[in-house]
């Protein structure tokens, strides 16, 4: 008889924004700290990361799911036991903020990623003209947009690598363990789903 092996905790974080926002850059300057020239994601991109969090070794989960236009509706395929939300924005693209906002006014209203925290990225702030974080911040509406749940703006350029690693700390700070009091749990959002479906 082999010994149970304890496995550490993984949690699963969604990755998303507009395309050419910027999210495979960060994902990847994240994980190999290279500045690799990215196509459009079509589909997904999937890294795992360790990390630590309350003196545990934690596997971290990213799913970089593409921005364009027909991915989109797919992304709700994704929310089903995701820990936290990333969502990046080119802060520099002014014209496409109101789509951004859009994309992420729908994706929070989701059942599913009901209290789960949710990061924006203020990417592309090597930009000129790039909006800061209080700017994106009053923009979006974050306050009333995430009544409910942890929040946080982090300026961050993925492809110089500013406020790369200082987004992964904060996401592993914000995220719930499995183990932890108001995780994600299979069980209730079972038990959630069957309740939700008589009415």
């Amino acid at each position: 008889m082999g010994h149970l092996v304890s496995k550490q905790p993984e949690v699963q974080v969604l990755l998303l924004g507009l395309d050419n926002a910027g999210k495979s850059t960060f994902l990847y300057k994240l994980k190999h700290n290279a500045c690799v020239t990215t196509v459009p994601t079509i589909g997904f991109n999937v890294e795992m990361l360790d990390a630590r969090k309350s003196r545990k070794n934690i596997s971290v989960t990213l799913w970089d799911v593409g921005g364009q236009g027909l991915m989109r509706p797919h992304w709700q395929d994704f929310h089903q036991n995701t820990a936290a939300v990333v969502f990046v924005v080119d802060s520099a693209d002014t014209e496409r903020l109101q789509e951004a906002r859009t994309e992420l006014d729908t994706t929070l209203r989701s059942d599913q990623l009901r209290g789960r925290p949710l990061l924006l990225l203020a990417n592309k702030q090597d930009v000129s003209g790039a909006l800061t974080a209080t700017e994106l911040k009053d923009t979006f509406n974050l306050r009333k947009v995430c009544s409910g749940r942890d929040w946080f703006v982090q300026p961050c350029s993925a492809s110089t690598g500013f406020g790369v690693e200082e987004a992964f700390k904060r996401l592993v700070q914000m995220v719930k363990l499995p183990s932890e009091a108001g995780a994600v749990n299979i069980k209730e959002t079972v038990h959630y789903l069957r309740s939700n479906s008589k009415h």
